[in-house]
């Protein structure tokens, strides 16, 4: 039987919930709950658009030129990115992972990211994923089998929606995320500037620690000085009837991305909202902030949950 281009197909269900991995980048591929879609969905016969639903690993986000300084080194990636000139978003999100264990609402899929130019590291890649009453459960784990330090970044990204995926159906609706810094980007490269706290006139009006509709506001920003209740942060997004869907994350994460897919075009534009919880910010391999060293046969790991909120 021929493999869909998505690659190897989990699904899990529990419950109200259903969720269905692909193999390709250990993707979430679709989740939902009573039949409603909680995250954007793609076909399991279709190349993944853009990174959705991908595992981010060694970094997220974007890295300045490919090019960074570790252990009396400089390393230079591929620019896969090239409107940026940027290597953006890691090394595994085309890898076809291995299913290693599964179940009717828990599977395990593993990866390498083998040393190669620009990242000499042999890192293995774990995603687990684990579905109950509580949502979807996500787990990144990133062992270092090499001979010295790598340095690693993890993230996930995952596309909110309420309810069916439609042209500009975010702007209706209501997103909160207790944040207090934002940091600023290029216009032309999405490269870190500064950080400002988002009351700050120089935030642009993306402040939403208290929730409040989206309208034509437009980000691609990472926030970080999280809000956080018992070390949880979440990010949430409703639609008019307080029904939504909400992605919870822990300490191992003091950074997430927001994305407002502005750059789709036809249905899938801002018919979703990014929310990617980050280990690390954006190009963290030039500034070292929040970036971590892992030692041989060291691990790092973060995970989220995502899960639907109001009914």
């Amino acid at each position: 039987m021929q493999v869909p281009l998505s690659g190897t197909q989990s699904v899990l269900r529990s419950g109200a919930y259903e969720a269905r991995i692909a193999s390709v980048g250990a993707t979430l591929r679709t989740l939902q709950c009573d039949g409603a879609d909680l995250i954007v969905p793609f076909a399991e016969n279709e190349i993944r658009p853009s990174m959705r639903g991908a595992v981010l690993a060694p970094w997220p986000n974007r890295l300045a030129d490919g090019a960074y300084e570790f252990g009396g080194q400089v390393h230079g990636l591929v620019q896969n990115e090239p409107e940026t000139r940027t290597a953006a978003h890691g090394l595994v999100a085309w890898t076809d992972f291995d299913v290693v264990s599964a179940s009717a609402d828990h599977v395990v899929l593993s990866g390498v990211i083998a040393p190669q130019p620009g990242y000499p590291w042999r890192i293995r890649v774990d995603a687990e994923f684990r579905l109950d009453a509580g949502g979807l459960a996500q787990e990144i784990t990133a062992t270092n089998e090499s001979a010295t330090a790598a340095p690693i970044g993890l993230g996930g990204h995952p596309y909110l929606t309420v309810g069916p995926p439609r042209e500009r159906g975010i702007d209706g609706m209501a997103l909160e995320l207790v944040a207090e810094e934002i940091l600023l980007v290029s216009e032309d490269r999405m490269l870190p500037e500064r950080g400002v706290r988002v009351s700050d006139a120089a935030a642009g009006g993306r402040d939403f620690r208290a929730p409040r509709r989206i309208g034509r506001t437009e980000i691609n920003h990472a926030y970080t000085l999280l809000g956080r209740r018992e070390g949880l942060a979440q990010a949430r997004l409703t639609g008019g009837d307080g029904v939504g869907v909400e992605v919870e994350w822990d300490e191992r994460c003091p950074w997430v991305q927001v994305y407002t897919t502005d750059h789709g075009a036809g249905p899938d534009l801002r018919s979703g909202i990014a929310v990617e919880p980050m280990t690390c910010p954006p190009d963290a391999f030039n500034s070292k902030r929040d970036l971590l060293v892992v030692p041989p046969g060291g691990s790092a790991s973060a995970g989220w949950t995502i899960r639907r909120i109001g009914r």
